[in-house]
């Protein structure tokens, strides 16, 4: 064992913290101010702030040890893509998830002398702004929040049982259900995707 295993005096560490800190303020306010209000999906909110915790720490190591910081990160990005093609993923979350991986590189990269902080600071905020307002605007038009789930019962699906679909994934969901539609149907594993609109 060395002996600067125990010692944190070192500028570097301590500039990474603080970049951490700023970081987690921002992941803070896209995903618990922003992304839970009008989605209300707690393990997504969980998925996205660990992600973003876990890309910033890579993205400002992987500066220090000088590797070629754009291909890790965006071999990184790519791959962690890749690893959520098997679950249902729909494209705003897509969005947020790149929103996230975007505000922890940014917040990762150590641009001192080079570029003032008070511009990585407003890049953060209009990547938050946008969300907002997108959401706000979006949100008027469509009063229903919608998510999807698996439905393991087909014979419910003919257009003569809509009614009884409804009730039947409000049941099994515990929401206000106004409407149901079909994403895909999985014939040989007798399963369907369905979106489903409710009041939040």
């Amino acid at each position: 064992m060395t002996t600067d295993f125990f010692n944190l005096d070192n500028p570097a560490f301590w500039d990474i913290m603080e970049r951490f800190a700023m970081n987690l303020v921002f992941l803070f306010l896209l995903l618990r101010v922003v992304y839970y209000r009008f989605s209300r999906k707690v393990n997504y909110l969980f998925g996205f702030f660990l992600m973003g915790i876990v890309i910033f720490f890579i993205g400002a190591l992987l500066k220090i040890v000088a590797m070629e910081f754009q291909m890790a990160i965006g071999l990184f990005a790519i791959f962690t893509i890749l690893n959520l093609r098997t679950i249902s993923f729909d494209v705003k979350n897509m969005a947020y998830l790149f929103a996230v991986i975007a505000i922890s590189v940014i917040n990762a990269l150590d641009l001192r002398g080079t570029f003032p902080f008070l511009g990585v600071v407003i890049f953060n905020m209009i990547i938050i702004a946008s969300a907002f307002i997108l959401e706000y605007l979006l949100k008027r038009k469509d009063k229903y929040s919608t998510h999807p789930i698996i439905y393991d019962n087909l014979e419910m699906l003919k257009s003569q049982n809509k009614k009884e679909l409804i009730t039947n994934v409000a049941e099994m969901t515990g929401l206000d259900v106004k409407k149901v539609r079909v994403r895909r149907v999985n014939y040989k594993e007798r399963t369907a995707v369905l979106d489903i609109y409710y009041e939040a």
